[in-house]
């Protein structure tokens, strides 16, 4: 059994939360720098120009990436021979947060009630997701998501009669709808099975993978590819003037589900992809 303090949480959440907003992941870079190369339209050329000059910016002064600094989404992934001590886990990830947008000048942007709304003043709570796993580490991710393309994700309870195709026209009605809302060019987190709430969850973590990575199932990478091509070729483009970019990456989690259902929900993201890693 390992022992690890909340304090060790705070410190890597504060980190995170400064790193993820300041610095983009390299394969968003590379996905971005390889889709300006394939554009041939003027405005398309000229949105991604900037939309690269930006987080290089960003990355050489250490500044956000974009005003909006998001929700802090954080995962942990705990080794069930770990023991954590020095106080509770919740309150240190929260701690962690406050922290990180403190430090690093980060916008507040969390309201106390989903109605009656008044700012928190801190950004806390985190959006909190746990796993136990094996192993005596914790892994730690933070993925800051802002609501211009929260707000276009959707969710939909299909019944298995509509087959493979119901989903595929509901990601692309999803990304349809979203139009430039969601500052394209955009990354689509798709997740399918499990229940309400998991499908969502899925697409979630699908946002978190590497967009130049694929599912271990040829079959749903196989659909990743298709549907990333069919996204494209609706022509919204970056920033919603039109292009061959419209999305940079479509990653699709799965799960076992009710023989009744096929849920699936789309969790879009704008170019600004945020999340950073580390393990304890």
């Amino acid at each position: 059994m390992r022992e690890i303090d909340v304090q060790q949480i705070i410190d890597v959440v504060e980190k995170l939360c400064i790193e993820a907003n300041n610095h983009l992941p390299e394969d968003v870079k590379c996905a971005i720098k390889n889709c300006r190369a394939c554009e041939d339209g003027k405005i398309a050329k000229g949105v991604l120009d900037n939309i690269i000059e930006n987080f290089e910016i960003a990355d050489n002064e250490c500044v956000p990436i974009c005003q909006d600094t998001g929700m802090a989404c954080v995962f942990l992934e705990i080794g069930q021979d770990v023991h954590l001590t020095g106080g509770d886990l919740s309150e240190a990830v929260n701690e962690g947060v406050r922290r990180g947008y403190d430090k690093g000048y980060l916008r507040k942007s969390v309201v106390k009630d989903p109605v009656r709304r008044g700012n928190t003043g801190d950004n806390t709570p985190a959006m909190l997701y746990t796993e136990i796993v094996p192993g005596e580490e914790i892994k730690v991710t933070v993925g800051p998501k802002g609501f211009g393309s929260e707000n276009m994700s959707q969710i939909r309870m299909f019944k298995p009669s509509h087959g493979l195709q119901g989903i595929k026209d509901f990601i692309l009605e999803v990304v349809e709808t979203a139009g430039p809302n969601p500052c394209p060019p955009m990354v689509v987190g798709v997740g399918i099975g499990g229940t309400f709430d998991k499908a969502a969850l899925l697409a979630k973590k699908a946002l978190m993978r590497p967009v130049d990575s694929e599912n271990a199932d040829p079959f749903y990478a196989d659909l990743e590819k298709e549907m990333l091509e069919k996204v494209n070729e609706l022509g919204i483009g970056p920033q919603g003037f039109g292009g061959k970019t419209t999305a940079i990456g479509l990653n699709i989690e799965t799960l076992p589900t009710h023989i009744a259902g096929m849920p699936c929900a789309v969790n879009i993201n704008c170019h600004v992809t945020r999340h950073k890693t580390e393990v304890i």
